[in-house]
């Protein structure tokens, strides 16, 4: 079946794109920049990419014609725009718009739980998007779905940041809210389930599993897991703006992503019934399990996606292409260079840079650094890394975000998502067996001028400690 997968760079595209392709589909992938867009070698034999933005009316004539069904996995809650409800309306219209053109039979989108009268911002935009592709004229299956647990998923690293880092929580009382959380697993399940299966056809389901928990009984739920003790007590006097700050403080989330589920909490998200269970023959796993699971890929290092990945979880807020080549002209740029005694080993280094690795030298620094971006409302170094060893373009890696990435090629190439008074890109190179290491920085103004000659002082014990270490 030829399927056109959207959000493909998302954290539930990446996840569906292989399994699909295991069961011999032929998936055309939908993206905004290719050039962060990673596909496995042993994908890429039923897998094709377009170049399409669902808010650029003139891009999605690239979108083929043979298609038989598509998944509509967009979401932009936690972009950088305030009017995203507006912006996900005209992406799902302009997808409409499009699809009606083609032989597609069968759109299926993953939405959230709507079952109650007052219902948040983030909850009326996906009702939205739901009413615009109910216009078609295929037939649109609609799965809402509430808390996804699982490794890498927004929800499950706020429960994981919140327990690891506090002993004893005061929260806000909405942490009593019922919700009926989901795996992940379960998720792909019914979305792959859902192929072609006219019982589905115009019709929206409620998913969930079996428990009914607070997100309070969630948050005691993973400390037990953890073998972790926890205390937890709830006070009415915290405001959505209050609440907000504490998430995004304490946990990686972005400002802009801890509102959005702050106002969503505060809504019971509980499914209508189970019909689609019995249609299709999913038996959802507990809560219990669901996490056991996702602490079991932690631990084996196999977090397939994670919702830091997207673009949204920092500033960057566009194609990465426009900055893949490091530029010279008005810029301040910090060279070194060493000898390397073993190639592989420092290339191994290399990909393992950040998150629990660390910066190999003067890692107190970069702590700090980040935690006064995050004090600025920027994106700090909490998001750390999603995989221990491997790293891919689009990638998030501590307060930078992944270029461009070639381990045969022996070059990393990195972009300061950091709050800064002008850009900054951090370089490495393996030419001949030598280690090129350039920092550069683009100001804008004085203030990036007096910002890079105010570090520089800090450049020779940070930068080339780090390159004695990498070649090391």
């Amino acid at each position: 079946m030829k399927i056109l997968l959207t959000g493909a760079t998302g954290y539930i595209g990446k996840r569906l794109l292989p399994i699909l392709v295991a069961q011999g589909h032929e998936v055309i992938c939908c993206v905004r920049d290719k050039n962060r867009f990673y596909c496995p070698i042993e994908l890429r034999k039923n897998v094709s990419l377009v170049e399409v933005d669902f808010l650029e009316p003139e891009t999605i004539e690239a979108i083929p014609t043979d298609i038989e069904v598509a998944y509509y996995l967009i979401h932009s809650m936690s972009g950088a725009d305030t009017n995203y409800d507006e912006l996900e309306s005209i992406s799902a219209e302009n997808f409409v718009s499009r699809i009606n053109q083609t032989a597609a039979k069968q759109v299926i989108y993953l939405s959230g739980i709507v079952n109650d009268s007052s219902l948040s911002k983030h909850l009326t935009s996906r009702k939205k998007v739901e009413d615009i592709l109910n216009t078609g004229k295929f037939a649109t299956t609609t799965l809402r779905a509430g808390i996804i647990v699982g490794s890498g998923s927004a929800s499950f690293e706020i429960i994981r940041d919140l327990v690891n880092k506090l002993p004893i929580m005061i929260t806000p009382k909405w942490l009593n809210t019922k919700c009926q959380p989901i795996a992940i697993s379960d998720v792909l399940d019914f979305l792959l389930k859902s192929l072609k299966n006219p019982f589905l056809y115009n019709k929206n389901f409620d998913i969930g599993g079996p428990d009914v928990i607070t997100y309070k009984k969630m948050l005691l739920g993973f400390a037990k897991a953890k073998n972790l003790k926890r205390w937890i007590f709830t006070v009415p006097i915290m405001t959505p703006k209050l609440s907000s700050y504490w998430l995004y403080f304490v946990t990686s989330t972005s400002y802009k992503l801890a509102s959005a589920l702050v106002s969503s909490m505060k809504v019971e998200v509980i499914c209508k019934d189970n019909e689609i269970n019995e249609l299709l023959g999913v038996k959802p796993m507990s809560y219990e399990e669901a996490l056991t699971r996702a602490l079991i890929k932690i631990k084996e290092d196999k977090v397939i996606s994670s919702w830091k990945d997207s673009l949204v979880s920092g500033r960057f807020n566009t194609n990465i292409s426009g900055f893949l080549k490091v530029p010279k002209k008005g810029c301040f740029i910090d060279r070194r260079k060493k000898e390397i005694k073993n190639k592989e080993n420092t290339i191994e280094r290399i990909w393992s840079i950040g998150g629990e690795t660390g910066w190999y030298h003067a890692d107190w620094l970069w702590d700090l650094r980040g935690f006064i971006d995050h004090l600025l409302g920027g994106v700090g170094s909490r998001r750390g890394r999603t995989n221990k060893h491997n790293i891919h373009p689009g990638d998030a890696l501590d307060f930078w975000r992944v270029l461009y990435a070639n381990k045969e090629e022996g070059k990393l190439v990195l972009y300061a998502e950091m709050k800064l008074p002008g850009e900054a890109w951090l370089e490495f190179k393996i030419i001949n067996n030598i280690l090129y290491q350039a920092a550069t920085f683009r100001p804008k103004g004085v203030w990036g001028k007096v910002y890079w000659y105010s570090i520089l002082p800090f450049h020779s014990f940070i930068f080339n400690g780090m390159l004695k270490r990498l070649v090391r």
